[in-house]
């Protein structure tokens, strides 16, 4: 058996530069090791703001006066018309179905390792870079995901998508770094963009409202919302708004029979356009013991079943261990060893082995826990059964 880092010999790298301290530094250290580096802003969502300064404008300039301080060339190309096509689309539909999706890892897929990689290698590149906290290695002839050595921003999470053959022409210069050292090299590079806030919210919807951006897009069907009792308590505004977990944005107010303990988001039920709510954040029917997968994707290319793994089903979430076994056509039942709470339908459940990302797929259903007891707060805590 064999075991390397990647080659260490000078290429020409494109780097994804967002505007970000990450690729920033990423760019730097790539540069300091003697690669041709030059870079690339990726534009993939090209609508112009109407509620505010334009944050891509800002990202852009940003990355390009890093690359002038570096000495390298930035080019801004669009994939807009890619996300649209291979990532909103889809987006829409998973909202459309009364699931919750995470856009960002089918964005990490199909536009910054795919459509931005064709990109640079039709421009003579012979591999990309990004700021991704993750680390790979070239194992026996294939190319192995690892966590990032920070485990605050690891983001294997987001990348347990990805082939052999994006892998092989990726690099993740920050994987073996803590954020702080990275704030730290751009600091002591002169970035003005040293201390910048790292971004949230979706990609391309940014820090705007989501309620108001997804109206936009899918027509909402209030309805009702109810106990799992069947009790009307009020009206939602359309399932698509609500996540399983939610705890806000309900308008339900306390009742003078009720424990008044919060209300949260059970269920959603899409035939009868009902939103299904219970009190207490360790409700029965928050809590799953296990799932089952939509077609997972093996980074490895072939499944390591049946198996004993450790899951993520949300980002920064611990690994859960839990027994993998395959259900045919790609399919995987996952049951898990301790109840989880708020699994949720067109979320990704990521595998690991130790610090190894095997790879993911996304949740189509969850199974529920058999009995529980209540708690002091009018809601549930303890699991039998």
């Amino acid at each position: 058996m064999s075991v390397s880092t990647l080659s260490v010999r000078k290429q020409r790298i494109i780097v994804g530069m967002s505007g970000g301290v990450d690729s920033s530094v990423a760019a730097l250290l790539l540069k300091e090791q003697g690669h041709a580096v030059s870079g690339v802003f990726m534009r993939n969502w090209e609508e112009p703001r109407t509620d505010g300064p334009c944050p891509a404008e800002r990202d852009a300039r940003d990355a390009l006066a890093v690359c002038e301080r570096l000495g390298i060339e930035l080019d801004a190309v669009s994939f807009a018309r890619e996300y649209r096509e291979r990532v909103f689309r889809y987006f829409l539909e998973e909202y459309a179905r009364g699931r919750t999706p995470n856009p960002d890892v089918l964005c990490n897929k199909e536009i910054k390792f795919r459509a931005f990689l064709d990109h640079a290698l039709a421009q003579g590149a012979e591999c990309i870079a990004t700021g991704h906290y993750a680390r790979i290695v070239r194992h026996d002839g294939r190319y192995r995901l690892f966590k990032g050595r920070d485990p605050d921003k690891d983001q294997s999470y987001f990348l347990h998508l990805l082939d052999q053959s994006q892998l092989a022409r990726c690099r993740f210069p920050l994987g073996e770094l803590r954020k702080a050292e990275v704030r730290s090299l751009a600091r002591r590079a002169g970035f003005a963009n040293h201390d910048k806030k790292d971004s949230t919210g979706i990609c391309f919807i940014g820090e705007r409202d989501f309620k108001d951006f997804l109206a936009r897009f899918l027509p909402a069907r209030p309805g009702e919302i109810r106990t799992p009792a069947g009790e009307v308590l009020g009206r939602h505004d359309g399932l698509m708004f609500y996540t399983i977990g939610q705890r806000k944005g309900m308008g339900i107010g306390g009742r003078r029979r009720d424990s008044g303990a919060p209300w949260y988001v059970v269920d959603k039920d899409l035939a009868a356009n009902v939103l299904v709510v219970a009190q207490g954040s360790h409700h029965p029917l928050l809590y799953s013991t296990a799932l089952v997968t939509e077609p997972v994707h093996w980074i490895a290319g072939r499944p390591p079943l049946p198996a004993r793994l450790a899951a993520k089903v949300r980002y920064r979430q611990a690994d859960q261990p839990c027994l993998v076994s395959d259900m045919g056509g790609g399919r995987c039942r996952v049951a898990f060893q301790q109840p989880q709470r708020a699994v949720t339908p067109g979320q990704s459940v990521v595998f690991y082995r130790g610090e190894e990302c095997l790879g993911g797929g996304v949740i189509a259903a969850v199974e529920g826990i058999a009995e529980a007891v209540p708690d002091k707060e009018g809601g549930h805590v303890a699991f039998t059964g």
